[in-house]
């Protein structure tokens, strides 16, 4: 493969198989770990997705990423699912893992590829009872698609009796994922240990809490102003949305920069120039000027994207 190209910034290999008109991209983060040499082999012997839906089926799993893919996956088959965050669908081989594109040409609807992806979730439960609040950690061999699991209606909600209470996950990276009970006297510290693990690793995913709402669907953790928890969780929003829009300012011309203040406040700061891009947040600054976003929105343009920015043409008059 005369055309292998590494690129450090992304940590992934772009190069074109034989026989293949489109180039191939590897991410070197999913190589697992002591698998080097049986990962190059599998990559030699493949030509890339199954050619038929019978045989990619049940190859298939769902992911939990970023909403804007990282830059060397061209064009993958995503659906948004929670704030910042997206489900793809990747054909799980023994030694390599693939992204699904969006134009796989299997004759089958979007829709029952990320089905088909779903149901081939081993859906583990857990064994025993809890009588008090406990943390259960699950860590990822490569094989068992914890965080993803996330992605199940009600599979959250059915480990109530196994950590003690109504279950609340964090999935910080992906080969982690924490439940503990909501309540538990532990749940300020695995907040803290969700942001350490999400902003250390090359494969965070979020470091936000879940729950499981009336449908058993998977939804953000709210906590009420005056909780003990309130500010863990706005910490969380913020840390995770200035990620999000970072990775998308990579790749965005005129993106605006969300900042996280001191307080916990998200706010994004214009440019000076006379056009913006700008992120959602609780205030927009222009130089030495801080303004309310419920001030500045009234002059911005929704632009439909994801995550969704606004863009602003100047910086608005004074009311």
């Amino acid at each position: 493969m005369h055309d292998a190209r590494y690129h450090s910034g992304s940590f992934s290999v772009r190069f074109t198989r034989p026989g293949d008109d489109e180039p191939s991209v590897l991410r070197l983060e999913e190589v697992r770990r002591g698998q080097v040499g049986q990962f190059v082999a599998g990559l030699l012997r493949a030509t890339g997705l199954p050619a038929t839906w019978a045989e990619a089926r049940p190859l298939l799993r769902p992911v939990l990423r970023g909403v804007t893919p990282p830059a060397d996956v061209s064009t993958p088959l995503s659906r948004p699912v929670l704030p910042f965050l997206a489900e793809y669908v990747v054909v799980d081989q023994p030694d390599t893992m693939t992204y699904v594109n969006a134009e796989h040409g299997w004759g089958v609807t979007d829709d029952e590829v990320f089905a088909a992806a779903r149901a081939n979730l081993s859906g583990a439960k857990l064994v025993g009872m809890a009588e008090e609040p406990v943390v259960v950690q699950f860590v990822d061999d490569g094989d068992s698609y914890w965080t993803s699991h996330l992605l199940l209606d009600g599979w959250l909600a059915g480990l109530d009796e196994q950590v003690g209470g109504r279950p609340v996950a964090f999935a910080p990276e992906r080969g982690t994922l924490l439940v503990t009970a909501d309540g538990s006297d532990r749940l300020p510290e695995l907040f803290a240990q969700a942001e350490a693990a999400f902003l250390r690793s090359p494969r965070a995913i979020t470091p936000m809490a879940y729950v499981s709402d009336e449908r058993g669907r998977t939804v953000p953790y709210q906590a009420d102003p005056g909780s003990p928890y309130w500010i863990c969780v706005r910490r969380a929003e913020a840390v995770l949305a200035s990620w999000g829009y970072a990775r998308q300012a990579e790749r965005l011309p005129l993106a605006a920069e969300l900042l996280i203040t001191d307080d916990g406040r998200t706010r994004a700061v214009w440019p000076d120039n006379s056009a913006a891009l700008l992120p959602k947040a609780d205030e927009v600054q222009y130089g030495d000027t801080v303004r309310p976003w419920d001030d500045v929105s009234p002059h911005l343009t929704a632009q439909n994207l994801l995550p969704e920015r606004w863009r602003g043409d100047a910086w608005p008059p004074e009311p």
